[in-house]
């Protein structure tokens, strides 16, 4: 049987005709209201893969790899060729190639990277999705892949990486970027945006729970860091309008042997392509 997962999603647009439907069914039916709500929660937003991102889609080695724990199957890239691998784990509505420029600075290092298409994401097959359906994918791909030198992480992936070192991925350095952190929080944005009562946050959080049979900050990421060891580079810009900055401080302060690199005016996805952040990960990493 597939494991029961748990998805805490970081920030998005939500249309106005969802919004909209939402109001009327909470109107009617509380319950539905939840249920509306969650699955919403769990649906990503695939995206058509941009013109910058071509040279690494079609450089990589693709396959359809099955992740067995959750009974689904991811695409994976293999880009380079070296035996020293680098796995890289994209954000929510992001894919296997949302990290390109890092990917290609880690080849000219010496390196070759990993990365995959989340459960619903990118080319992968499905429509929905949970966080630790991203942890499963990333033990899983080590077990096929590894081992790996280190991880670079992007948003809910930086989460889901300090979730899957706290499950025992064996890397050595981990660079995490925009990284959300207490599920709680992202519930409460995420409810927000909805345009619901603040109260739905914890009745949703209440929801999965009882569905799921986890407590949802177990996966929040302050609480894998204080059980992770091994380096670990949090970068994190001031101006991120998605994820605040103090999740990254939260983290770090957290964290048993972590950094903390602060950028301003990049916001959370520009951060990517900033090349003196691409250099920071690429230092952080050579020195294994």
């Amino acid at each position: 049987m597939p494991k029961k997962t748990l998805n805490p999603k970081q920030s998005l647009k939500i249309p106005k005709l969802i919004l909209q439907f939402s109001k009327i069914i909470a109107s009617i039916s509380p319950k539905l209201s939840i249920l509306f709500a969650a699955k919403l929660f769990s649906t990503p937003i695939k995206h058509k893969i941009p013109k910058r991102e071509l040279e690494m889609d079609r450089k990589s080695i693709q396959k359809l790899i099955e992740i067995p724990s959750i009974n689904k199957k991811v695409v994976i890239y293999q880009y380079g060729e070296s035996d020293k691998k680098i796995i890289l784990s994209h954000g929510w509505s992001g894919r296997g190639t949302h990290l390109f420029k890092i990917a290609d600075e880690l080849l000219k290092a010496g390196y070759s990277t990993i990365s995959f298409d989340a459960p619903a994401h990118g080319k992968s097959p499905g429509n929905t999705t949970l966080m630790s359906e991203f942890v499963a994918t990333i033990l899983e791909i080590e077990k096929q892949f590894g081992p790996f030198e280190a991880a670079v992480g992007h948003s809910l992936g930086g989460m889901s990486l300090l979730n899957a070192t706290k499950k025992g991925l064996s890397i050595n350095r981990l660079a995490i970027i925009g990284s959300g952190d207490i599920i709680q929080d992202i519930l409460d944005d995420f409810v927000a945006k909805m345009e619901l009562k603040p109260s739905t946050s914890t009745q949703l959080r209440l929801h999965f729970e009882k569905k799921l049979g986890v407590e949802m900050d177990s996966y929040s990421a302050y609480k894998s860091a204080m059980e992770v060891s091994i380096p670990v580079l949090v970068i994190h810009d001031k101006n991120d309008s998605e994820v605040p900055v103090t999740a990254a401080i939260h983290i770090h302060k957290h964290l048993k042997n972590g950094e903390l690199f602060l950028t301003e005016g990049l916001g959370h996805r520009k951060i990517l392509g900033n090349s003196e952040v691409i250099e920071k990960v690429v230092r952080f990493i050579n020195r294994l």
